[in-house]
């Protein structure tokens, strides 16, 4: 067994304000009455259709997870399923008009509760704040992009 390092405590904040974070943003999108996953989901699918199989590889939950996920927000109206014509095992998912307006309001209502906690730093601060979780977007997608990648 080895002796893994201690993360400095800059680090430890962050991966605290991370978990808080993440509560906070669950806590805006409560209103929408979205879930965490919900909003993920919506994510992913803005950038085109997709398998189940690869939602649930980048959403990183089982594919009968994307089922139960998937199956909320298509009684909602904010996906449909299209089955693929040269392959009926293969059912791929899209966000309709409605879901595009949802997602739009999730990034509305999170954003505006990041800025509103933010705020409390003063404006530079708080701007340096926001860059910084646009820089943690970029290393998210830089990582995805380096998996996705090697496989």
């Amino acid at each position: 067994m080895s002796i893994k390092q201690s993360p400095s405590r800059t680090e430890r904040d962050a991966a605290h304000a991370a978990a808080r974070l993440a509560r906070q943003v669950a806590l805006a999108l409560g209103g929408l009455d979205l879930s965490p996953s919900q909003y993920r989901l919506l994510l992913f699918l803005s950038e085109g259709n997709a398998a189940a199989s690869a939602v649930a590889g980048r959403l990183a939950v089982s594919r009968p997870s994307v089922t139960a996920l998937a199956d909320g927000l298509e009684r909602r109206g904010l996906l449909q399923r299209n089955s693929d014509p040269e392959d009926r095992r293969r059912v791929a998912h899209e966000l309709t008009d409605a879901g595009q307006e949802a997602l739009a309001a999730a990034d509305a209502a999170a954003a505006a509760q990041i800025a509103r906690l933010a705020a409390h730093l003063g404006a530079s601060r708080a701007r340096e704040a926001i860059r910084g979780l646009a820089l943690w977007n970029e290393a998210l997608n830089l990582d995805r992009a380096s998996r996705q990648s090697g496989q």
